[in-house]
């Protein structure tokens, strides 16, 4: 299904439910101390929206080594260079905070084309 949202798009539409991947710029140091800029992907699932315009966000969780972790991006970010949609999910809620507790199944939402 993998739907990409360029950032030249107005406004990507990010949507709670969403396991998506987002591929942001990293400002790095390599060993000679030069700096570099690299591309780094982030999957997780979308748990919440907030804010409208320009000052919009979206929240992302995923686990990472039994951990889980959170970011916070906003929709404007010239960090983000591509957001791939890789599946939807069913929800009834605006905020999935019900995720962080234990990992309840979703179910995946088909959508017909």
């Amino acid at each position: 299904m993998t739907d990409a949202i360029e950032t030249t798009d107005i406004m990507p539409t990010v949507e709670t439910g969403m396991l998506i991947r987002i591929h942001e710029k990293i400002q790095d140091v390599n060993a000679k101390g030069e700096p570099r800029e690299r591309i780094q992907i982030f999957e997780g699932l979308v748990t919440g929206t907030r804010g409208a315009g320009a000052s919009k966000s979206f929240v992302v969780r995923k686990e990472s080594n039994g951990f889980g972790v959170e970011k916070i991006f906003p929709t404007t970010s010239p960090v983000i260079t591509k957001i791939e949609v890789v599946k939807r999910y069913k929800v009834r809620k605006r905020k999935l905070n019900f995720m962080k507790d234990f990992g309840r199944k979703l179910r995946e939402l088909v959508v017909k084309k």
